[in-house]
């Protein structure tokens, strides 16, 4: 999932309310998670809860490739379930496929929604368990808000990639490829009820795919509340970089052991907590790198996350000010181990060249949208798309068409 307007967390379920100089914010916990090696085992009774007949949506053939489809079907046998199927969900979910989705839905009755695979798979999904609900038969109309729905059918995931969070919260981000869109939606109560994270599930996830999915949750972070003038509570401050911490040290480790269960796990779990609404209560602000990407993958269906990587030091470099700088000086220090004792904007340059070096050089992703077959021709209208009917990105720097335009062709 793209960052959204996220409000609902992990097992079990229950409520924080705070007030602090900050707003005040209600803390809701729903979906449950079982993680690691044998949780599998829990799915028929996970699933029996909801119903018998169920409608499982997957990607491409790695989950057969790797077992875990038998294993998936092996556990609805237990549950006596009856199973529909819904392949071939795309890397960016189209919004076709959840009208076919849907359609079944509908047709056979179905119960309770089974996603397995990564974030695209379980988005799909999300907007599938809204769409079975609306009388109409195309779920744009729910995304553009020309449509509501007051219930979604049920969801249980099976994790198969660390990068968007998708697995424990509630929004969903769907192209419309016939528009040259790709936008995010929330409906009522999607949240997952269950989802299974077991590390080794992604044991075979390609390091071009591990780095891009680091990167992307890094990116949650960076773009709801880390890099920002605004006031955010120290103690979750301080989570949030021991969660980029994290990333920083076992992305590296999985790209090269990508059966490494330590480096697997420890993204996992920082995928989930990087964009499950924990780390941003009580604060809010647009996600400006976000916005931009979604442009990027809208026009020409790059991968998110190598998306991100590009824009993101263009983006700190284009903003960086005297009143940006201690912000990014700080992530140096904190996260990327940088010298303290630096000038902050010295130090502030440093970390974009950290950040830099670890994205192109440590993970090994290209540098460039040039390098990925992207031209300028778009840019003009895709910055414009970019910052909405207002006409502006509010963020860390309020950024305008031409703007985003600029940062844009830093990225060529």
């Amino acid at each position: 999932m793209a960052l959204l307007s996220l409000n609902r967390i992990i097992a079990p379920s229950y409520y924080i309310i705070i007030r602090i100089n900050m707003r005040d914010f209600v803390f809701e916990n729903k979906t449950k998670v079982y993680f690691g090696k044998e949780q599998l085992c829990h799915l028929h009774e996970e699933v029996a809860r909801f119903g018998k007949r169920v409608l499982m949506v997957y990607g491409g053939g790695s989950i057969k490739r790797i077992g875990l489809y038998d294993k998936v079907m092996a556990e609805l046998q237990k549950a006596g379930a009856s199973v529909f199927e819904l392949p071939g969900v795309e890397p960016n979910p189209r919004h076709t496929t959840v009208n076919k989705g849907a359609a079944i839905c509908k047709q056979e009755g179905i119960d309770v929604l089974l996603a397995v695979g990564g974030g695209s798979t379980i988005d799909c999904t999300k907007a599938i368990a809204a769409a079975a609900k609306y009388e109409g038969d195309d779920v744009w109309d729910l995304i553009t808000e020309k449509a509501v729905v007051s219930e979604t059918l049920p969801i249980i995931t099976v994790l198969t990639l660390s990068a968007t969070g998708s697995e424990m919260d509630g929004g969903c981000v769907i192209s419309n490829v016939e528009t040259n869109e790709k936008l995010g939606y929330f409906a009522p109560d999607n949240n997952p009820d269950v989802s299974f994270l077991d590390p080794t599930n992604t044991f075979s996830v390609s390091a071009y795919q591990t780095a891009c999915g680091s990167v992307d949750i890094m990116s949650h972070i960076f773009d709801v509340a880390y890099f920002s003038k605004k006031q955010s509570m120290d103690m979750l401050l301080r989570i949030q970089e021991e969660v980029l911490k994290t990333v920083v040290k076992y992305a590296p480790v999985a790209v090269a052991k990508p059966d490494e269960y330590e480096a697997r796990a420890n993204l996992m779990w920082a995928s989930s907590w990087a964009l499950n609404n924990f780390l941003y209560e009580g604060f809010f602000q647009a996600t400006v790198c976000h916005s931009m990407e979604h442009e990027l993958s809208a026009f020409y269906d790059i991968t998110h996350g190598h998306g991100l990587a590009i824009l993101t030091p263009r983006w700190l470099a284009y903003v960086l000010d005297e009143e940006t700088a201690p912000v990014i000086q700080r992530f140096g220090v904190n996260v990327m181990g940088l010298d303290g004792s630096l000038p902050v904007m010295e130090g502030a340059k440093a970390a974009i060249q950290a950040l830099e070096a670890f994205f192109f050089e440590t993970l090994g992703l290209k540098s460039r949208l040039s390098d990925l077959g992207i031209d300028d021709k778009n840019f003009t209208a895709m910055a414009r798309k970019a910052c909405g009917a207002e006409g502006i990105l509010h963020g860390f720097t309020d950024l305008t068409p031409a703007d985003v335009e600029k940062i844009f062709r830093m990225c060529l």
